[in-house]
């Protein structure tokens, strides 16, 4: 596939679910991938991107932002609390609000350096052992306090497990987001975008479809 093609399949989505053109933010994901690969869609016009780990976006987007000083980078792999002050200077949006000492860090950095980026809190939709993530049943009282810190929550995100049909997750995040008044919903990723939107996806991460098949980084 292609930039192109996936955006056209995100038009068709959004009016097949009838939803407004627009409604989708497609996230770029360009984790591990070369720097040629990333260029060129920067230079096809696309701004949003997406990356997994604070280390590889240090090494490549302060670069790349001196050209193309609108694009926005959001961190869709875990953080760790140590690199908390990192991602708040380096990312537009984090998608892995994942357990309260996360929260507690970010909302003193925000105080300290008087901003944050929006937020996602990751749900833990399919309460899978190695997935970090808030357990459905727990996410009420999460929002919550992270409202409490001041935190800018904009929405909720998962990561279905493979084996089991994305929709039931899908549904059952979209609940969870209109039960705590959140609009923002990220799910969705290069098989299964499509009936993310049909479900509520506010921002879709799209990796291979974009770019190619994932290039793996070269062992320490």
């Amino acid at each position: 596939m292609s930039l192109f093609h996936v955006s056209e399949e995100i038009l068709q989505a959004q009016q097949d679910a009838g939803r407004a053109s627009g409604s989708v933010e497609l996230i770029a994901v360009s984790k591990v991938q070369p720097n040629d690969r990333v260029l060129a869609v920067l230079q096809q016009g696309h701004r949003v991107f997406g990356e997994n780990r604070v280390q590889e976006a240090e090494g490549k987007w302060p670069e790349f932002q001196k050209t193309f000083p609108d694009a926005k980078v959001h961190l869709l792999g875990p953080l760790q609390s140590n690199k908390a002050r990192a991602a708040m200077r380096l990312f537009d949006c984090l998608h892995t609000l994942d357990r309260p000492k996360l929260a507690t860090a970010l909302a003193r950095l925000a105080q300290e350096l008087g901003h944050c980026p929006a937020l996602f809190i990751q749900v833990n939709t399919g309460l899978e052992p190695q997935k970090a993530g808030i357990a459905p049943d727990a996410v009420d009282t999460f929002v919550k306090d992270c409202r409490a810190l001041d935190l800018p929550v904009m929405g909720l995100m998962c990561i279905p497990p493979v084996e089991e049909e994305a929709s039931l997750h899908f549904a059952l995040l979209a609940k969870l987001a209109r039960r705590n008044g959140l609009e923002g919903l990220s799910m969705g990723m290069s098989d299964d975008f499509a009936k993310a939107i049909s479900f509520g996806a506010t921002h879709v991460r799209v990796g291979s479809a974009i770019f190619g098949a994932r290039v793996q980084a070269p062992h320490p």
